[in-house]
């Protein structure tokens, strides 16, 4: 798998499609980029250059824990930088779950790099705001306080980080945990002050400001409520929704590949939008 450094750090990377427009997806959650690998052939075939990478701190590329700015706005700079090393600016951007609101940062940061947005299970809710910023935050600031960074690697998403990327097992044990826990509290405090919002993370003030095309499917367990999306929808002015032959569970999450069935669907919807702006 190709490799680069970005801002210090090195991002593991593909592209798919060796011609036509290019698009960025974003994967949810601390996953790495295979599972929009499906997508992202399915667009390369309608001639599209889809640019998947896993995200610091994501998937095969390097854990790096510092940074004033909150982690997905680190995460947008990446992959600005990113972008920019293969001349893809300006691009579609658009991912799932972390992925769209991370999409939905990128063009706030980086408007001029953006000719349209794909956002799929836009998150949002009281069930979200309770489980997330503890999924991805508190669990390991309470490990480093109770065992240090030899705990914290100990946990399953650490392991799974070292087991994709062995050397990050070095840069971890050789942190301070004192300022682990800094900068990760740093992070959960940043996090927390937009879980309150209808699509987390993001202001109705800023969802109004969005200017570029953008395609809307809501998701449909407990995470990514369909409320979410509509929310995102009504409040980004000219936005398109479409609506998936599902409905909402009563489950914490539901994987993105139970979604394959639909694949083809996503695709055709993503294209016509894509297509009007070409």
């Amino acid at each position: 798998m190709p490799e680069t450094s970005i801002r210090g750090v090195t991002i593991h990377y593909q592209i798919i499609g060796d011609s036509g427009p290019w698009v960025a997806l974003i994967t949810g959650g601390r996953r790495g980029h295979q599972e929009l690998l499906p997508i992202a052939r399915k667009l390369a075939a309608k001639n599209y250059r889809v640019l998947l990478h896993d995200r610091r701190n994501t998937g095969a590329s390097d854990v790096l824990i510092e940074g004033h700015d909150g982690e997905e706005e680190i995460w947008t700079d990446d992959l600005h930088e990113l972008l920019k090393k293969h001349a893809a600016l300006p691009a579609f951007v658009g991912g799932t779950s972390s992925g769209a609101r991370t999409s939905m940062l990128f063009y706030l940061r980086h408007p001029e790099a953006v000719r349209g947005l794909l956002l799929m299970r836009v998150t949002g809710g009281a069930f979200a705001a309770a489980r997330l910023p503890d999924n991805y935050y508190g669990q390991f600031i309470k490990a480093a306080q109770q065992g240090g960074m030899a705990a914290v690697c100990a946990t399953e998403q650490y392991q799974e980080r070292i087991a994709a990327n062995p050397s990050n097992r070095e840069r971890l044990m050789a942190m301070d945990p004192k300022l682990y826990i800094e900068v990760m509290t740093g992070w959960l405090a940043r996090f927390n002050a937009g879980t309150h919002l209808p699509v987390m993370g993001v202001t109705e003030a800023q969802l109004n400001s969005i200017k570029v095309p953008t395609l809307v499917i809501p998701g449909n367990d407990k995470t990514h409520s369909s409320a979410s999306a509509l929310a995102a929808h009504a409040a980004i002015p000219g936005s398109r929704l479409h609506r998936l032959p599902i409905t909402d569970q009563d489950v914490t999450l539901i994987a993105l590949g139970e979604w394959a069935p639909y694949e083809d669907q996503i695709v055709r919807e993503f294209d016509l939008l894509m297509a009007g702006s070409k």
